[in-house]
Order: C-alpha cells, then sequence, then structure tokens
C-alpha cells in the first residue's frame, strides 16, 4: 500500500512558514521522525495558560487535533510540559513545536 501524504518535516516546514507569512510565533522545539513523525503542539496564550494538542488520523486518512490535555479546563504551560517531558520519553520520533497566539487558535488546523 502507497502512501500518498507529505513527510512529516515537509507538512511542518510548509505550516511553520504559514505562520511566519501570518506572523505567529511558531518554534520546532524538537524534531521527530522526518517522515512519519507524530506532531505535538503546544499553544501558550501568553498568560501562563495554554492547548497542547495532539495529531491523530481519522478512518480515511485526513489529519485531526485532539486536545492531550482535559479541554474543559485550561491547562496551566507547567502541565503541559510535564505531559510534553513524558511523550517524549514514549516517543522518540515526536516532533513538537510551540505557538504563541493570545487567541489559542491552531494554525495547523485546516478550518484556521
Amino acid at each position: 500500500m502507497q502512501d500518498d501524504r507529505l513527510p512529516t518535516k515537509m507538512w511542518l516546514q510548509a505550516g511553520l512558514a504559514l505562520c511566519s507569512g501570518r506572523g505567529i510565533s511558531a518554534m520546532v522545539l524538537q524534531s521527530g521522525d522526518p517522515h512519519t513523525g507524530v506532531v505535538l503542539v503546544k499553544i501558550a496564550t501568553l498568560d501562563g495558560k495554554c492547548r497542547l494538542l495532539t495529531q491523530q488520523r481519522d478512518i480515511d486518512g485526513n489529519l485531526t487535533w485532539m486536545d492531550a490535555l482535559p479541554s474543559d479546563a485550561t491547562p496551566d504551560e507547567a502541565d503541559a510540559d510535564a505531559y510534553i517531558g513524558r511523550a517524549r520519553q514514549r516517543d522518540p520520533d515526536l516532533w513538537i513545536v510551540e505557538i504563541e497566539d493570545r487567541s489559542g487558535a491552531n494554525p495547523f488546523d485546516s478550518d484556521h
């Protein structure tokens, strides 16, 4: 079976370029597997709170995002950083990206 999806590194570089063009601060904190690494996105809202999103594919192979921490309460950055530390230990091929955006919007979501 052939996989026609873009390699993670290429997809992420395009997303980071879009962020730059929109004036959104985005940086890669950890580079993962260039072809198939999963992306974890921390969106700092610059008030000590954040969103932490993990990448997943739906049954049709489309990229979707899911809250890595409970979405009913905005997590503190310390909680997100602790989660990221644990995730790094489990998956050395993980990409970690940090965004700074007061609105908390995910710039990698196709709806934005």
